[in-house]
């Protein structure tokens, strides 16, 4: 099993999610939030379940998508590093990495 990291900039864009989904719904950001990290999780078991980012074609650097958002990390030595999660319609995201 490999450990996971959630990088800041991660978490913020977490909080960034749920205040934009709170201004309608509170229940439904915070089950979109849980459902992330559940997906994340998953990752503890099948590290290399996510697929390179076609932007970046690195092998190093992967994403796995929770409906409209990606959750872009980095795999190396047993360790998960959660970068960034975003929705996919916002395509500047993944330049910076």
């Amino acid at each position: 099993m490999v450990k996971i990291t959630w990088m800041p900039q991660a978490l913020k864009d977490l909080d960034t999610i749920s205040e934009y989904i709170e201004k309608d719904s509170e229940y439904y950001a915070k089950i979109t939030i849980q459902k992330i990290f559940f997906a994340v999780k998953q990752l503890e078991l099948f590290p290399q379940m996510g697929r390179m980012v076609p932007e970046k074609q690195d092998p190093v650097l992967r994403e796995i998508l929770y409906r409209n958002y990606r959750i872009v990390y980095k795999y190396r030595d047993d360790e998960i590093y959660v970068l960034t999660v975003f929705h996919s319609s916002y395509q500047g995201r993944i330049e910076g990495l």
